[in-house]
């Protein structure tokens, strides 16, 4: 994988003798042009093979038919860190812890699987060598990232104007780290036609995106993950009492979540106690998911 991000290749011109020197990104987006994505049943007959006997080739295959997924993915990222070949070697390599644990008989594919450990490199990587931030590089800085603007979105759909201090509360962190957080990543989208890469074989982030098979693909992977996620939660209600219930249903699962102050009204406790039912709660979600879902990210630093 090092050697394909190092790798300094030229590539003929179609209909020309002579030869176009590429700069490593554009080189390198060239190169994995030729792994093309696996079927649902060829991905599943390597990956038990990998799982049963440890083969190598059959790892190598992995990977590369999902090295495109890793470029998609540091693409999102790219006005957070510039470098962008930096992002694909850190993706690449959460791509290879991924197809490790990677297990095939869970019903999942492993697009969706990796995406987790590729942003999770990616992420820690940009806060490790994030300057602004690198006193931050903490389990909070990394919760943050993850989630603030998710959490401002649902905020805005319920009414509430999404301030420092409701983040904070939110968050149970300080006004300061919302804010040196929210402008880390507050950069505006990239146009689809924006070239990356230099010279006359540049590519555009068009070029890296997934065809719409892929994106069918990969979401029917995530409604997989879903049915494991509420097959769990289903597991978690059997042992909670109604209140406890009502927590999990109306904060925790919730697309928009009732606010602490309402829940407290209704079973007439604070919002603290309120607060520490959910946490407890959170804590149970994420255990149980953990062990059908291993190292979700979303979950894990929610």
């Amino acid at each position: 994988m090092k050697k394909l991000l190092e790798e300094k290749s030229s590539i003929p011109e179609e209909g020309s003798t002579s030869l176009v020197p590429l700069d490593p990104l554009s080189a390198y987006l060239a190169e994995i042009k030729k792994y093309k994505p696996l079927s649902m049943e060829e991905e599943r007959d390597i990956a038990i093979r990998y799982r049963e006997t440890g083969d190598v080739e059959a790892a190598y295959v992995l990977v590369t038919s999902n090295l495109q997924n890793v470029v998609n993915i540091a693409m999102t990222f790219r006005r957070e860190f510039q470098n962008l070949l930096d992002l694909i070697q850190e993706g690449n390599i959460g791509l290879m812890q991924a197809v490790k644990k990677f297990d095939p008989f869970k019903g999942i594919r492993l697009p969706a699987y990796a995406s987790w450990w590729i942003k999770a490199y990616i992420l820690k990587y940009i806060l490790d060598n994030w300057r602004l931030v690198k006193v931050g590089t903490t389990n909070m800085r990394r919760k943050l990232l993850y989630n603030l603007q998710r959490e401002k979105q649902r905020l805005e759909e319920a009414g509430f104007y999404p301030t420092t201090k409701l983040l904070a509360d939110k968050f149970g962190t300080s006004e300061a780290d919302i804010v040196d957080v929210e402008m880390s990543i507050g950069a505006s989208d990239i146009s689809l036609e924006a070239p990356i890469g230099e010279g006359g074989r540049a590519y555009t982030v068009a070029d890296t995106m997934p065809s719409g098979e892929d994106l069918i693909e990969d979401s029917s992977s995530m409604n997989q993950i879903r049915k494991l996620v509420k097959a769990q939660v289903d597991n978690i209600k059997k042992k909670l009492n109604d209140r406890e219930i009502d927590i999990l249903e109306k904060r925790i699962m919730a697309d928009t979540p009732a606010t602490l102050q309402e829940i407290g009204d209704k079973f007439g406790i604070t919002r603290e106690a309120v607060r520490q039912i959910e946490k407890k709660l959170l804590k149970q979600v994420r255990n149980l998911i953990q062990k059908e879902v291993p190292d979700a990210v979303d979950w894990e630093s929610r």
